[in-house]
């Protein structure tokens, strides 16, 4: 080899050698330059064919959640920061609850590694708050049989609890308006429907009072005559003669007005009289002549397919099934009288994918701590309220299915009115459907009371009364659709509140409330009921609504840039707070008074200053007028605005109104564009975003 070649070999040996040099060089950097790659959730299994001795992997799965916790809480001692995060992956199939599951402060994550407890990926894991029942057969009992109607001795099977080891059939106790939320009696579910107790008359008719021991009433207060509760009413007709055994029956009604009901015991049944009394305690009201009501649980109504009875005493259940029975029929009794769920003091805890159905109680109850949601869960089924939140910040229902509650479905308390700070609590997206099975009035979809809470773009219908139902300051109810509520009951709002001056800062934006029911005085869509004040209700959409927007003597509610169509009318407005009479007098100048002291006046009267000029009306006793509402800027076609008892067309702030000649596109299709909309621009009027409301469902 030359010696040119020579340097040419080493000249090109020296360059691969640099070059590799460089390139380890870049390697090492970048290494050190890039931190390391954070690790993911650390994932434990649970699964209905798991073993609790294994270890929690996806190939050796636990099979209970408390299995689960445990090993989270053990890992949660190291450190979540040195986790990733966990996330409890709950499979598909049954986990029979017969105690309530409990997370608390030990289960907590951090605001970025949540502990995640979730379905497994496109799998649904059900926690049953009941138990399964098979091995129903024909009624053979010559008494039983008797006791039943012909059409129904072909149709009714049995089966025997305490054979299947149920001892505990709950208890029937007295539900409804004022009563305390108590768990539910055992409860038969058909196909995941909730089946009715037998009944006279079946469902959808009622019987009505025909009278009470005159003798006995007393005045009610508005000039009329009613039954004392302790000495009870009279029935009509003779169908109780043929109940051989009438010492479970009960009865429920609206025994007074049209948004107060109960659930009462019959204590004696007067088949000569034809009088019934209720046990005690008895409710607030009394009996009146005309109102309405039905007998339950009677085997010899057991006539009508789903109708069920429970002889306790012998402990047989006896049903007629809505289809035949099959190996594949699920027909479930309710057995948990507990939450499904617990929740205490716990932080960043997330629920999602799971189904909670058949509990006598709630499914998920949540007390105090802070970021704890559930997510994407189906709630159905259950004796009481779908999930309750009691104290904490910044909790959050999302996404959820909550279905056939016997109370309300979501409840959210927090917030600290005595110090306005907001609790943070917020119901999005979810779907709500037939609440209030069990105790009918004030048990709405959403209940909301403290302050700073948000329900938005909630899917709301099908309840007997109230949508959403708030108290306090500062809450947001918007971008929600409501429609046919008050399908039981009458005097009642879509959205709702009432009774205290001091509920101010409430905004009630871009809801759409439409086809409402009611019975007697109708209900309405947005109700502010006796006096309530200060509330804004800007861009929402009314249509086909009873007394659209209702404003029962309040004072300072601001009702702008919202679209009324075909309502009876749109806007109401009367002057109760006026009203001499002993019911109205003292609801202004006692109860409400009191309100108005017990909360502190510096911050209130600071906050929100018109309530400095309640200090006028109280130093007389003349009553306080519904002044200082402002009603502008608002769409209407049909009837407009009516101004009644005490109240003075002079004391509303109207200001440019379109109330004549608006024609909207297709209104029975949901679109509300006005044709012309240059009579809208004209006054300021802003588009409402109508694309925005509703269940707007996020992956």
């Amino acid at each position: 080899m030359t010696p040119t070649s020579t340097r040419c070999v080493v000249a090109r040996w020296l360059a691969g050698a640099l070059a590799a040099v460089v390139c380890l060089h870049n390697v090492v950097c970048m290494a050190a330059a890039e931190p390391p790659a954070e690790p993911g959730p650390l994932e434990i299994h649970v699964s209905p064919q798991g073993n609790d001795a294994q270890d929690g992997s996806a190939e050796r799965p636990l099979a209970t959640l408390e299995a689960a916790r445990d090993k989270v809480r053990r890992l949660l001692e190291k450190g979540p920061a040195s986790l990733g995060g966990i996330a409890v992956v709950v499979h598909g199939g049954d986990y029979l609850r017969r105690e309530t599951f409990e997370l608390g402060k030990a289960d907590s994550g951090t605001a970025d590694r949540p502990v995640v407890w979730r379905a497994a990926p496109g799998q649904m894991p059900r926690l049953l708050g009941g138990i399964p029942l098979e091995g129903f057969v024909p009624v053979s009992d010559p008494a039983v049989l008797q006791r039943l109607d012909a059409e129904a001795r072909k149709k009714v099977v049995q089966v025997d609890l305490r054979a299947k080891g149920v001892q505990d059939f709950g208890t029937l106790r007295s539900r409804g308006f004022g009563r305390p939320t108590v768990p539910a009696h055992c409860e038969l579910f058909f196909q995941g429907k909730p089946m009715p107790l037998a009944r006279w008359p079946n469902e959808g008719r009622w019987e009505h009072i025909a009278g009470f021991p005159e003798d006995t009433a007393d005045n009610d207060g508005h000039g009329g005559k009613i039954g004392r509760l302790s000495e009870g009413f009279y029935y009509a007709g003779d169908r109780p003669r043929r109940w051989k055994d009438p010492t479970e029956l009960w009865v429920h009604g609206y025994w007074a007005w049209d948004w107060a009901n109960s659930y009462e015991r019959v204590e004696t049944l007067d088949l000569q009289r034809r009088l019934i009394r209720t046990a005690p305690p008895h409710g607030l009201y009394g009996f009146r002549k005309g109102q309405r009501f039905y007998f339950l649980n009677v085997l010899e109504e057991l006539d009508a397919p789903g109708e069920w009875f429970l002889d306790r005493k012998r402990g047989m259940l006896y049903f007629w099934p809505p289809e035949p029975l099959a190996s594949s029929t699920s027909v479930v009794l309710s057995r948990l009288d507990q939450p499904l769920v617990r929740i205490s003091e716990a932080s960043h805890v997330r629920i999602e994918g799971w189904t909670l159905e058949a509990g006598r109680a709630s499914g998920v109850e949540i007390r105090g701590g802070s970021h704890v949601q559930i997510v994407r869960c189906v709630l159905r089924n259950l004796g009481n309220w779908g999930v309750r939140i009691e104290g904490g910040v910044n909790h959050a229902v999302v996404a959820c299915n909550v279905f056939d509650t016997g109370d309300g479905g979501v409840s959210l308390s927090a917030g600290n009115r005595q110090t306005l700070t907001p609790g943070g609590h917020v119901v999005e997206h979810c779907h709500f459907a037939r609440q209030a099975r069990w105790s009918k009035c004030y048990v709405p979809a959403v209940l909301m009371h403290g302050v700073g809470l948000t329900a938005r773009n909630n899917l709301i219908h099908d309840h007997p009364h109230c949508a959403i139902l708030f108290s306090g300051n500062e809450h947001r109810i918007e971008r929600n659709e409501i429609h046919h509520i008050a399908l039981e009951t009458g005097d009642v709002g879509a959205i709702y509140t009432g009774r205290d001056w001091t509920f101010r800062g409430n905004r009630i934006r871009h809801n759409y409330i439409h086809h409402t029911g009611g019975v007697g005085m109708g209900s309405m869509g947005v109700y502010m009921d006796d006096c309530v004040s200060g509330t804004e209700v800007f861009g929402n959409v009314f249509y086909k609504v009873h007394w659209a927007m209702f404003i029962g003597g309040g004072r300072d509610h601001r009702v702008e840039n919202n679209i009324f169509v075909d309502c009876d009318p749109a806007i109401r407005i009367d002057g109760r707070g006026l009203d001499r009479s002993p019911v109205w007098h003292n609801m202004v100048y006692d109860y409400m008074k009191k309100q108005l002291a017990a909360v502190p006046q510096a911050l209130y009267r600071a906050r929100y200053p018109a309530i400095n000029e309640l200090d006028h009306y109280y130093a007389g006793d003349a009553g306080v007028p519904p002044e200082n509402n402002v009603v502008a800027r608002n769409l209407c076609r049909g009837k407009w605005l009516e101004v009644v008892w005490h109240a003075r067309l002079e004391w509303v702030r109207l200001a440019d109104n379109l109330v004549e000649g608006l024609e909207f596109v297709d209104p029975q299709r949901g679109d509300f564009r006005l044709k012309d909309e240059t009579p809208a621009r004209r006054i300021g009027f802003q588009p409402i975003p109508f694309h925005e409301i509703g269940l707007r469902r996020r992956s």
